[in-house]
């Protein structure tokens, strides 16, 4: 039985390219130190800064609004320079705008240099997905995708469970913290992932012209408008719930974290051999039909009266499972209508969706949770969740 196991963790992880596994080691690097935005909303709200739930959706908000702006010109910049040094930048100033926000104390620099950080970090996501797209084969390109969503969710775990520890002590070193990991993956790119090695190829005029544009692709964009339905619901898990499970649940910070890590930690186990086992047996919108389905069904458990720890503990299993089965087909599919002509601007258009329910799905939850509670939250997420994601 361990053999077995051990052989297929094996053929799920096997014949990707060293390249694509060098990526994942970086965003690892990267997410380990991912402590800001899943404490953002306590920091704002702590004693020491006042601010309001609401004035907290709204920073979450313009969060959304530099990240969908930053999506976009990212995915652009990726076309005409490549994807090698549109990374290198954004993880170097991603860094340093980390450390900046850490700084500032008044609600007016907050929210500015929010925008400016999230421009700038988001832009880095069309790069670094049509790289994962280039250093693989279609045979092996979700699990390309799912190990370096691994990567990230391994770096959100180590990342949620100390940042639920710092953030007890000291909510400003978390961003102290979440810079230097940005600017040390900006060095081991550098490194080990040099342009020299592999050159990003260059089109030509007439194959540009005949790339069909990301933005005209009807379907695609019915698609991107579900995506962004199902990201706005699924953004509370890092926003409005952390605040619901410390003000009306009364868990500490450190369970918190836990909690938090929780998730990339059945992440990392599971993922990779579940994609291995139903990659190519159905299409990839049955996969992220149920998928969505699972994660709405998760905020329907938070009205449970009962058992809060338990509750909230299964609710974040099945989130994960969810996700699991939802995300890494997702980018199977935008990826199955690109080229490498175009690949910017597919990624740029999904990365966009996540921006723009960044935009507003925080904020619209803090106003419903601020003005009705949050169980009208959690049950109204369940219902747009539920009808919200099957797509042909």
């Amino acid at each position: 039985m361990i053999t077995k196991t051990a052989n297929t963790y094996r053929s799920a992880f096997g014949g990707l390219s060293k390249s694509t596994w060098l990526l994942s080691w970086i965003m690892l690097i990267n997410r380990s130190g991912t402590m800001v935005v899943p404490f953002m909303t306590l920091y704002l709200t702590s004693h020491e800064m006042g601010f309001t739930v609401s004035d907290a959706g709204f920073v979450f908000a313009l969060f959304g609004a530099g990240a969908f702006t930053g999506a976009w010109l990212g995915g652009k910049l990726t076309d005409r320079f490549g994807f090698y040094p549109v990374q290198l930048f954004t993880l170097f100033g991603g860094g340093i705008l980390f450390i900046t926000l850490g700084q500032m104390k008044s609600y007016e620099l907050i929210c500015l240099f929010t925008f400016l950080l999230s421009f700038v970090n988001e832009a880095f996501r069309p790069a670094n997905s049509t790289a994962i797209a280039f250093y693989s084969v279609p045979e092996n390109r979700t699990r390309s995708y799912a190990l370096n969503r691994l990567a990230i969710n391994l770096g959100w775990a180590a990342g949620s469970a100390l940042g639920g520890i710092i953030a007890h002590f000291d909510y400003e070193l978390l961003f102290w913290v979440d810079g230097f990991t940005n600017i040390a993956a900006g060095f081991m790119m550098w490194l080990w992932l040099h342009p020299g090695t592999r050159k990003h190829i260059k089109h030509t005029k007439a194959q540009v012209s005949a790339a069909i544009s990301a933005y005209k692709d009807k379907t695609y964009l019915i698609f991107i408008a579900t995506v962004t339905v199902f990201a706005a619901c699924f953004f509370q898990i890092f926003t409005n719930l952390p605040v619901y499970f410390k003000k009306d649940l009364h868990f500490s910070e450190p369970y918190i974290g836990m909690l938090m890590a929780i998730n990339g930690i059945v992440i990392a186990l599971v993922e990779m051999i579940l994609v291995y086992k139903l990659e190519g047996r159905k299409k990839s919108m049955y996969y992220i039909s149920t998928g969505v389905f699972l994660v709405g069904l998760s905020f329907l458990l938070l009205d449970i009266p009962v058992f809060p720890a338990l509750v909230s503990l299964s609710m974040i299993i099945l989130i994960s499972l969810g996700e699991i089965l939802s995300m890494p087909f997702m980018n199977t599919y935008w990826l199955s209508r690109s080229s490498d002509v175009n690949r910017g601007q597919y990624a740029a258009l999904y990365t966009m969706a996540w921006s723009l329910a960044q935009t507003f799905g925080p904020w619209a939850g803090s106003v419903i949770a601020s003005n009705s509670g949050f169980r009208v939250l959690w049950m109204s997420w369940y219902n747009l969740y539920s009808g919200s994601f099957f797509f042909p």
